[in-house]
């Protein structure tokens, strides 16, 4: 198990951690998840011992990761894929992890397949795509066998193939008993990796529950379809439902199930050509959860009307100049 006790962390007067407190338990894929610049690389690394803490603990079974004497056995971590040496090969990287931590040769070749890169095992690093040198970083945690395993944006570089095996190795990992924690800004992918949610905001904990529990906290609605949308609206009105019309002409229903809505439409006769329950993503959540934490935000243009583009004088090609 991971535990963090009041973690806090500053750098002169800024607070990157803020009294960080939450279990990661064995068993289950926890997503990390949070903003750019809401602490969780540094909450990271101070659980590695890499940044030491202003205050509070991160104990990993218990210990500090200075304590323990053979880590690599124990706890097993990416952060960062160019952290092997370009001059060593993929081999060699993983051979001098091995050796300092007491592992045989076996398991170095065992750890190469297992993350399909025994073909390239004695090329150097330095000639390695982004995904490859992924690759070479989980097989540098899984080294080990260790029950603990952290992983800082693991699908950077990886192509659909690559995602699929990282998220059946994680979820094989979890169901083996072992503590999975992952960190990553790709929604869609954690949608269907994590089980567990961990959500922070300028190094403070927002949320900590399931993906299930957290989904089913937002409202959800339902979509209808029917050539008599405003008979529809006034029979489920009166039934206590929220109805708005889009520009299409759909129904969005909000207080009344799906199946209520088809009763009602067939008691009065009414032809439905479409109902379609919707729930929020893992996205939509997200996004709601941590907006008012998030510190850097872009705005995005809105597209120039049909008018004004036919109205804007042609631009000549500019002249390139060496």
């Amino acid at each position: 198990m991971i535990e963090l006790r009041e973690l806090t962390k500053r750098y002169g007067p800024t607070t990157a951690v803020d009294r960080l407190s939450f279990e990661v338990r064995p068993a289950v894929v926890t997503g990390f998840l949070g903003p750019n610049g809401a602490g969780k690389s540094t909450t990271m690394r101070m659980m590695l011992g890499l940044h030491r803490p202003t205050a509070g603990e991160a104990l990993i079974n218990g210990r500090r990761y200075a304590e323990i004497r053979h880590p690599l056995h124990e706890v097993g971590a990416v952060l960062d894929a160019d952290a092997a040496h370009p001059g060593r090969s993929a081999f060699t990287h993983l051979a001098c992890l091995a050796r300092s931590n007491g592992i045989g040769r076996a398991r170095v070749e065992a750890v190469l397949a297992q993350v399909g890169l025994e073909s390239v095992a004695g090329k150097r690093v330095g000639g390695f795509s982004l995904g490859m040198r992924q690759r070479l970083g989980i097989a540098g945690a899984l080294l080990g066998d260790p029950a603990v395993v952290l992983l800082d944006e693991p699908v950077n570089g990886l192509d659909a193939a690559g995602i699929r095996w990282i998220r059946s190795t994680l979820r094989s990992l979890a169901a083996e008993g072992r503590t999975v924690l992952l960190s990553s800004h790709l929604m869609s992918e954690m949608a269907v990796t994590v089980d567990r949610v961990l959500i922070i905001g300028r190094g403070r904990l927002l949320e900590d529950t399931s993906v299930t529990e957290m989904r089913d906290r937002f409202e959800r609605d339902v979509l209808v379809r029917t050539p008599r949308p405003t008979e529809l609206t006034i029979l489920l009105s009166r039934l206590g439902a929220t109805v708005t019309r889009t520009a299409d002409g759909d129904l969005i229903t909000v207080g009344v199930d799906a199946p209520a809505i088809g009763d009602a439409a067939a008691s009065a006769g009414i032809p439905i050509h479409a109902l379609t329950p919707r729930s929020a993503t893992l996205e939509d959540v997200y996004l709601q959860m941590t907006s008012a934490a998030a510190d850097y935000r872009a705005t995005t243009p809105a597209p120039p009307s049909s008018s004004a583009a036919a109205s804007s004088p042609a631009v000549a090609p500019t002249k390139e100049i060496n």
